[in-house]
C-alpha cells in the first residue's frame, strides 16, 4: 500500500497554528513532509511554531493575519501564494470563547466570537479555496469544530452556537467543492485543556467532564496529529468527505 500518510511535495496553510492545537496539527502535517504556512495573529508564538518545525527538518513560515478581516484574509492568501506558489491543504484551526452567563450575554461578545469562529471561517474558505479553485488544485480542508456543536455545553453559549456553524458549513461545502476534487470534513475534538478554555474549567467542571468521558482524561495535542494527516492525505481519505471525524475519549457516545 506504500506510506498512505506521506504528504511530501504538498503545502499546508495552517489558520491558528500558533494555538496550542493549531500548532501540534501542524507539527503533525510537517512531520509527514508538507511544507507549512504558519498563520496567527501573535507572530511570536507564529514564530516559536515555525522554529520548532524548521528545527526537526521541516519546511515552514510564519504569517500574520486576522481571519475577522476580509482584507487581512487577501492579503495573507496572497503573501503565501507568493511563498509557496499555493497550497492542497487547509486547516482552519482559530478559535474563541468566552463563559459569559446567556442573560448576560452582549451583541459586541457575540459578534466578537462569530467573526474567529464562524464568519471568519467563512471568509477564510472563501478565498484560499477560490484559489485553489483557480489553480486546479485538489486537495483537503480541514475545519476543527467541538464537542459541543453537536449537544452544546453549558457556560459556552456563543461558542457552540458558532461550533455548530462551523458543522453545517462543512457538510454544504463538502457538496459544493466535490466537482472540484477539493474534500472539506471537520474534527470534533473533545476536550484539550487549552488558553481559551482553561478559564472555565473548575474543578466541578473537570469532575463532571471526567464523568462523561470514559477514558476519564483530557486530551494531549499530539492525539490530533494522526487525524488531520489521515483527512489531509488523498490516498488516505481520498473518498471522505463531508464527515466529522471525533477524537473525544469517548465523550460523543455518553449519555447519562
Amino acid at each position: 500500500m506504500g506510506n498512505l500518510f506521506d504528504l511530501t511535495g504538498k503545502t499546508a496553510v495552517a489558520i491558528g497554528g500558533n494555538s496550542v492545537l493549531g500548532a501540534s496539527i501542524a507539527k503533525g502535517l510537517a512531520a509527514q513532509g508538507a511544507k507549512i504556512a504558519i498563520v496567527g495573529r501573535n507572530m511570536e508564538k507564529a514564530e516559536a511554531v515555525t522554529k520548532e518545525i524548521i528545527e526537526n527538518g521541516g519546511e515552514a513560515k510564519s504569517f500574520q493575519g486576522d481571519v475577522s478581516s476580509r482584507e487581512s484574509i487577501e492579503k495573507l492568501a496572497s503573501e503565501i501564494e507568493a511563498w509557496s506558489g499555493g497550497w492542497d491543504i487547509l486547516l482552519n484551526a482559530p478559535g474563541k470563547n468566552s463563559a459569559t452567563p446567556f442573560f448576560e450575554l452582549e451583541m459586541e461578545e457575540w459578534d466578537d466570537i462569530m467573526d474567529v469562529n464562524l464568519k471568519g471561517l467563512v471568509f477564510t474558505i472563501q478565498t484560499f479555496a477560490k484559489r485553489m479553485v483557480e489553480q486546479e488544485r485538489k486537495g483537503s480542508i480541514i475545519n476543527i469544530s467541538s464537542v459541543s456543536s453537536t449537544t452544546p455545553l453549558s457556560k459556552v453559549f456563543t461558542y457552540s452556537a458558532s461550533k455548530a456553524g462551523v458543522n453545517s458549513v462543512t457538510q454544504f461545502l463538502a457538496k459544493e467543492f466535490a466537482p472540484y476534487g477539493i474534500r472539506v470534513n471537520a474534527i470534533i475534538p473533545g476536550f484539550f485543556p487549552a488558553e481559551q478554555n482553561r478559564k472555565i474549567l473548575s474543578k466541578d467542571r473537570i469532575e463532571s467532564i471526567m464523568n462523561h468521558t470514559p477514558m476519564n482524561r483530557f486530551g494531549e495535542p499530539e492525539e490530533l496529529q494522526g487525524a488531520a494527516v489521515y483527512l489531509a492525505s488523498d490516498k488516505a481519505s481520498g473518498f471522505v468527505t463531508g464527515t466529522f471525524l471525533r477524537v473525544d475519549g469517548g465523550f460523543g457516545s455518553m449519555t447519562i
